[in-house]
């Protein structure tokens, strides 16, 4: 047996929500809408993964969802543009990532991240 997908499912009332986070900061596309569903997707190839934690690093709380992304700063800067709170960060950490945290709409913690290399720098 093979593990297809794994999907992330947060409970609401109004699933548009997302909208203007999920597809505004992170360009994911609504690929389903059934009004009490809505599922954001990306073509990109993703590994599956799924970790358990006592906590985040760096001493941080353990977050309910991360997203890898291309080009940090330019996560930043849309989450700035919206008024969304920064949680955390942005950090450099000594594991080889850059990093912050955010909470989206529905109050889950998101741990944004870009994998980088510290030699490059």
């Amino acid at each position: 047996m093979k593990v297809k997908r794994i999907v992330y499912n947060i409970a609401t009332a109004t699933p548009s929500e997302a909208e203007s986070f999920y597809s505004a900061i992170f360009g994911l596309d609504v690929v389903m809408d059934h009004g009490w569903i809505r599922t954001y997707s990306s073509s990109e190839k993703m590994t599956t993964q799924l970790s358990v934690a006592s906590q985040g690093g760096s001493g941080t709380p353990v977050p309910d969802l991360s997203i890898e992304v291309d080009c940090l700063e330019t996560a930043l800067e849309r989450v700035k543009n919206a008024n969304i709170k920064i949680e955390y960060g942005p950090a450099s950490e000594p594991w080889g990532v850059r990093r912050f945290y955010v909470r989206d709409p529905f109050g889950k913690l998101v741990n944004v991240l870009q994998h980088v290399d510290y030699k490059a720098v």
